[in-house]
């Protein structure tokens, strides 16, 4: 049976948190423990640079903190093939071939690129970079660099991957049946909100709980989250629609502990610090076979540099085989 293609990534801007867990990371080790797909990771670090230009060295170091938090998570590099991004020069070069085939126009009108636009304009002031502009070219060259059929994201990455299978189909439109369009599929889960509240969770809010904390500063975090504003004693009722303790029970604990707890709260039966030290116990539970492997790789960094070396080694290799049948259409194959 031929296995389809995925190919997804992260920018190592930093360490990978429970958001990434719940809403990608998990189901990137159950669909490659399938048997149906074969997984490309790519550590986008050229895609990180858009807006960390001014900061090589953080992206450098996070390479490989997000590679740790792949394998901790159950990540198989013997199913998984997981390689540097920048380390791949085809993707580079199809970037350059894609950008002639897309207006600027039709990248500003982009939903994805205008809402992250307007968050980055602490690092852009007025004036946004080609490069960051740019990226979703560059994101189509990174996925059809690899022959990627089926792409897993979120709602709100979904105008990439059209724009990504635009591409496509000008590029075939000119030079023949040469690229496969990919596929969107949509993830499941929803976006975790922060600590706070806040809709996204993130380094630069400190509302994060990271795969890697340790468990004192798992406990110290969730004592921090934002509970019902309206409740000041503890036999108050209170409203779990809006805690987030109550919000983080109904990813860590069972359904039925949780209709409990929301019960309980409702009637003013269960304190707030209680219920964060029960949820501090269920998080660090889940954490703990986590941590424990990250903490073997972080032992053994010669280990995740040549998971590194052979993932990238291999997916050069489908890159070279893609752009042979690119430039043989492009007309590109001069001393072939």
């Amino acid at each position: 049976m031929n296995k389809k293609r995925i190919v997804t990534g992260d920018r190592p801007t930093g360490r990978l948190h429970i958001g990434h867990y719940f809403g990608s990371l998990k189901n990137r080790v159950k669909m490659q423990e399938s048997g149906d797909y074969d997984p490309y990771i790519l550590v986008a670090d050229v895609q990180a640079l858009t807006d960390n230009f001014n900061n090589p060295e953080k992206v450098r170091k996070n390479v490989r903190e997000v590679v740790m938090d792949y394998l901790s998570v159950g990540i198989d590099p013997k199913k998984t093939t997981i390689y540097i991004q920048s380390m791949i020069p085809e993707t580079a070069e199809l970037t350059v071939f894609y950008s002639n085939l897309v207006t600027i126009a039709r990248l500003e009108r982009n939903p994805t690129v205008k809402t992250e636009i307007a968050q980055k304009r602490e690092v852009f002031g007025e004036s946004v970079t080609y490069g960051f502009l740019g990226y979703p070219v560059s994101q189509a060259a990174d996925i059809t660099v690899m022959d990627g059929k089926v792409i897993p994201v979120g709602e709100d990455q979904l105008p990439l991957i059209e724009q990504c299978r635009e591409i496509v189909r000008k590029f075939n439109s000119i030079y023949g049946e040469v690229l496969t369009e990919p596929e969107a599929v949509l993830s499941k889960e929803k976006r975790v909100r922060g600590l706070d509240g806040n809709e996204k969770m993130g380094k630069s809010l400190g509302n994060a709980i990271y795969l890697s904390d340790s468990e004192e500063e798992v406990n110290k975090k969730v004592m921090s989250a934002v509970t019902d504003p309206g409740r000041i004693k503890k036999d108050d009722p209170g409203n779990p629609d809006i805690c987030m303790v109550s919000y983080y029970h109904k990813l860590f604990s069972e359904e039925e502990a949780c209709k409990t707890i929301c019960k309980e709260c409702r009637a003013g039966e269960r304190g707030c610090v209680g219920c964060k030290k029960e949820l501090a116990k269920m998080i660090n539970a889940t954490l703990e076979p986590i941590r424990e492997r990250r903490k073997y790789y972080e032992e053994h960094p010669e280990l995740v540099d040549e998971i590194l070396r052979k993932g990238t080694e291999k997916a050069r290799e489908t890159a070279k085989e893609t752009m042979k049948k690119v430039k043989k259409a492009m007309m590109l194959d001069y001393f072939e």
